[in-house]
Formats: C-alpha cells, structure tokens, sequence
C-alpha cells in the first residue's frame, strides 16, 4: 500500500487555496452595503448606512412611518450659529433626496446634488418660537412619489 504525502510546499500552497475558496464563498454571502449619508459640523462627521433600504426600489408604504421614527443612533451636536452640511452618496442624488424633521418632510422638491448646507437654527425652532435640545432628521431618498431610502441622525443642541 502506496500513502501519498506531500513536501511542505504543496501541503502550504493547498492549505492557501482551500482559505482564499472559503473567504471567497463567505464574501460572496454578504449582503451589498447601503449608499451612505454624512451629516458634518465643524470638523466633526457622522455617517450612516441608511435605516431602510430596499436595493434602490421604493419602501413599502407600511414600513414607511415605522423607518422614520426609528432612533437613528448616530447623534451630531450642534451650536445654534453651526452651518450643518449634508452629503450623499451620487446615487442618492441621482433620485433625488428631501430632508424630513421629526418625521414629517421640509421640503416640497427633491434636492439632487450630492452635498447642501443649512444653518443648525433652522433645525432647532419650533412654530410655537421655543427651541428644542434634541431634533431628529430623516435624509429621504425620493423619486418625488415614493420614498426609496431613509437615514436618521438626531442633532443635539450644544
């Protein structure tokens, strides 16, 4: 009875190609990452992959309310003189995206270049004339009709 054994060169070279195939395979399971969303002030960013998401088709209307009052987790303190600049992923601009406060939109059209910036004092009065510590913001992936992928953050008042 014959035993094949190989030198420690071939054992390596096989033990190297039995490794790339297994993380090959375990890659291959992965789900592709969401487009992302930064909110930046001063020198400080925050990014996100968004809440909902589903491949770039609308969201169901049913999980439409629930994604927008999720708690973002990704929070950004602010000073009420602050610029806050928004950034996107050239794929959310290319639908288009609205910004949404405390789940409810601010805006009628979608804006569609990648990057805008607003004074933080727009975020934080409320129509009654008093300031809030806390707002959360929704950026909106939206092809006008329906909404296609949303990300939160909340600002802190500092």
């Amino acid at each position: 009875m014959t035993v094949a054994f190989f030198s420690g060169k071939r054992r390596r070279a096989a033990a190297t190609i039995g490794a790339v195939s297994a993380g090959l395979l375990v890659l291959s399971a992965c789900e592709k990452p969401t487009p992302l969303a930064t909110v930046t002030v001063g020198s400080e960013s925050v990014n996100s992959e968004a809440a909902c998401y589903n491949d770039g088709k609308p969201i169901k209307e049913s999980l439409v309310q629930d994604c927008l009052n999720k708690d973002s987790g990704k929070t950004v303190k602010v000073a009420l003189d602050d610029k806050i600049r928004f950034g996107v992923d050239p794929e959310i601009a290319e639908h288009g995206w609205t910004l949404f406060i405390g789940g409810q939109p601010a805006e009628q059209e979608p804006y569609k270049k990648t990057y805008r910036s607003i004074p933080a004092s727009a975020f934080f009065t409320s129509q009654t004339g008093e300031t809030a510590s806390k707002t959360n913001i929704s950026i909106v992936e939206t092809d006008g009709k329906k909404l296609i992928g949303i990300w939160l953050f909340t600002l802190e008042k500092k």
